[in-house]
């Protein structure tokens, strides 16, 4: 984890405890574990929407389809050539 250990990590806690306080330290984490998943939902959305796009596009359902048969095709000459 970042080349992190065990004591760096307890060095930086006891740092962020002295500089925040008891009573904030549960808040930043819950803060910032909200906008980490916030963030991870935000990706796979626009990721989402990408496939979307590109499914949408005249053409490329027909492409991928095309390319299928290609690799089928390529996968049994490969099959056939183990065999002799």
């Amino acid at each position: 984890m970042f080349g992190l250990g065990t004591p760096e990590l307890i060095v930086i806690l006891a740092i962020a405890f002295l500089v925040f306080g008891g009573k904030k330290l549960p808040e930043i984490g819950s803060g910032l574990g909200k906008a980490i998943s916030s963030f991870k939902n935000g990706l796979r959305d626009v990721e989402q929407s990408g496939k979307g796009i590109i499914n949408d596009i005249p053409g490329v359902k027909e492409a991928v389809e095309v390319k299928a048969q290609v690799d089928k095709v390529k996968n049994m000459g490969n099959i056939e050539n183990v065999l002799k």
